[in-house]
């Protein structure tokens, strides 16, 4: 079973690429179950809305989850490696050794017909989103993704260095590359992404020890405890 989770919630901006993401795994993964997720808080919550994801694909153990986001377009020969590694992998798997940020030209290109691999970009270097493939038991191995993170900004450098951190290892990639469509961009200020970035500064200190961050992970009886719906 593989399930393509997209957490979305309706800009006008990111409609049209929405739609192209859902239209190209349809056509490219069409035995995957594409479901979209929505966590309901106020201020979009992403880590929440990818945890949830994760959860309602667990029906059975060998579940394998796309976690996409919902502007990006893998390339099918990784995405199909990184499923196959991930049934078996302790690791969560990167379907991509290049992240293509496509801007608005490059963006209009790929509108006109031009492939995604010959549309001008920009080379987003120690990019760690997108696409993640995994499997719930990976996926809680080293606490999902933070819920704490809201709005925009830093929950994904979180999550791979508490997964480099727990799991001895970076999260597996494959050679190829995701394509990033243009939309209108979040605006990364004010004080939720204020509040992101100091909890991104605890990562970085607990990211020395695995034993500092599982404790920062996994204790639940703080009472600033991140929330794990999958546990």
């Amino acid at each position: 079973m593989v399930t393509v989770v997209l957490p979305w919630r309706p800009q006008p901006s990111r409609v049209d690429a929405f739609e192209r993401v859902v239209a190209w795994y349809r056509e490219h993964l069409p035995e995957a179950e594409i479901v979209t997720v929505d966590s309901g808080d106020d201020v979009f919550n992403l880590a929440r809305c990818r945890n949830i994801g994760v959860t309602d694909a667990a029906r059975n153990a060998d579940e394998v989850v796309v976690i996409g986001d919902a502007d990006t377009l893998p390339e099918i020969g990784p995405l199909r490696s990184a499923i196959a590694a991930a049934r078996t992998s302790p690791l969560v798997q990167l379907p991509y050794t290049e992240y293509h940020w496509l801007g608005r030209d490059g963006t209009e290109q790929f509108h006109a017909g031009t492939p995604l691999a010959d549309c001008e970009f920009e080379l987003v270097r120690g990019a760690c989103s997108g696409v993640y493939v995994t499997t719930p038991a990976t996926w809680w191995s080293h606490g999902g993704q933070d819920e704490r993170f809201r709005g925009w900004g830093f929950e994904d450098a979180a999550w791979f260095v508490a997964h480099e951190s727990l799991l001895g290892a970076p999260p597996q990639r494959h050679e190829g590359a995701v394509y990033a469509l243009h939309h209108t961009a979040e605006v990364r200020e004010g004080p939720h992404y204020d509040a992101n970035a100091t909890l991104m500064e605890s990562y970085r200190e607990a990211s020395g020890s695995s034993d500092d961050m599982a404790r920062f992970v996994f204790d639940t009886s703080a009472s600033n405890a991140r929330v794990r719906p999958g546990v």
